[in-house]
């Protein structure tokens, strides 16, 4: 197994202990700084980390030629399951609004349909810079989220609560036009399926 995979594996395994360490409320007992918990700092750290391996595993298949069919399937779940595990952490924190995590498992499910139906008419769909803002700004939200608005919450709570809400509906925005934007640029890969 080369490197890119192994960095791929590492983040699915770091995505259990993230959910874990979410979970123990030893962690949520204790507030760090600003009323974030050490469970959130925790799970922030997890989550960088993780997220970091997502920009490595890519960047060294790509310069070493190293990409395989494993990593093409394993790359892109672990980064999905990631994500969602971060929001549905968020959600059960109450910071985010679970119709919103819907609709962003709901886009990421339809993308990954039409993948599948375009890999079985052996055609590759790169990934567009409209779908990159929206990740960028889910994992932006999600950082923003994990430490409560922080640096923003120090010039005040009402700020930091902003800020939040634009990310949040930024983020929804993004996960709706990418989404709409990926189907109709394959809607023929949908109906030459039939």
């Amino acid at each position: 197994m080369n490197l890119p995979n192994k960095l791929t594996l590492i983040r699915m395994l770091l995505i259990p202990f993230m959910v874990v360490v979410a979970e123990i409320g030893y962690f949520q007992g204790i507030n760090v700084i600003y009323d974030i918990s050490l469970a959130n700092i925790l799970v922030l750290i997890i989550f960088s980390i993780a997220s970091f391996t997502d920009f490595l595993d890519g960047h060294i298949a790509r310069r070493d030629h190293l990409v395989t069919d494993f990593g093409k399937f394993m790359d892109p779940l672990a980064d999905k399951l990631l994500v969602f595990a971060a929001l549905i952490i968020l959600v059960e924190q109450e910071k985010l609004p679970g119709w919103i995590v819907t609709i962003i498992i709901a886009r990421e499910f339809m993308v990954t349909g039409i993948r599948l139906l375009a890999a079985n008419q052996k055609i590759v769909i790169a990934a567009s810079n409209l779908g990159k803002a929206k990740t960028i700004s889910q994992i932006v939200t999600i950082i923003v989220l994990l430490i409560n608005g922080f640096p923003f919450f120090l010039i005040s709570k009402t700020l930091a609560t902003i800020v939040c809400q634009v990310l949040i509906y930024l983020s929804a925005l993004l996960t709706l036009v990418s989404g709409i934007d990926y189907f109709m640029k394959n809607r023929k890969i949908i109906f030459n399926s039939y």
